[in-house]
């Protein structure tokens, strides 16, 4: 099963967020029929860590590891971390275009939070991918199907986009179900405060 674990804003975030999207020329896009593979509402997630392929039988493994990640983080008392959508940019290009939203606020503790849940995984030797944590919430998948200058410019408009802040109270464990529209299985969650 592919898993990976989550953070998912509340509605009032996701609601501000929407609101910035409708002035997109990816969204417009999508309004005349082309695909740009929007990300849709209920799939929208901050990724703590990536898992990858794991074996079905070690799954309760990931879930023990991932109580004790979650059992140290409110042991130091931090909180859960605030964060705030801000910012936006891409990656890759061509047909491999990705749209993003950045994150800012707690974004250290958001790091430490994904350290402590890596150093977790290693401790019982299961997968995680290990390059550094850029925190972001993916919109868009418009690849080559839009004009690059339509997505630079949703670029530009996404640069001075600051959402509300919002407590990252709760990490989920997801199984994703890939295909031309994902689909996120929310399998466990820890409390982070």
């Amino acid at each position: 099963m592919r898993l990976f674990l989550a953070a998912y804003p509340p509605e009032d975030v996701c609601d501000d967020l929407a609101q910035r999207l409708q002035g997109l020329q990816v969204t417009a896009a999508a309004q005349r029929g082309v695909n740009t593979r929007l990300a849709r509402r209920e799939t929208w997630h901050v990724t703590l860590a990536f898992l990858g392929e794991v074996a079905d039988e070690r799954a309760p493994q990931v879930s023990e590891a991932l109580q004790r990640a979650a059992d140290g983080w409110r042991a130091t008392g931090s909180g859960a971390p605030r964060l705030r959508l801000a910012g936006g940019g891409k990656f890759g290009r061509g047909r491999f275009t990705v749209l993003w939203v950045g994150v800012d606020g707690d974004v250290e503790a958001l790091q430490g939070l994904s350290r402590q849940v890596r150093k977790e995984l290693k401790r019982d030797r299961l997968p995680y991918d290990d390059r550094p944590l850029k925190p972001h919430l993916t919109v868009a998948r418009p690849g080559d199907r839009v004009d690059a200058a339509a997505v630079a410019a949703d670029r530009e408009a996404l640069a001075g986009y600051r959402g509300p802040l919002w407590p990252a109270e709760t990490m989920v464990l997801v199984r994703s179900h890939l295909g031309p529209q994902p689909e996120y299985e929310h399998l466990t969650a820890w409390p982070l405060a």
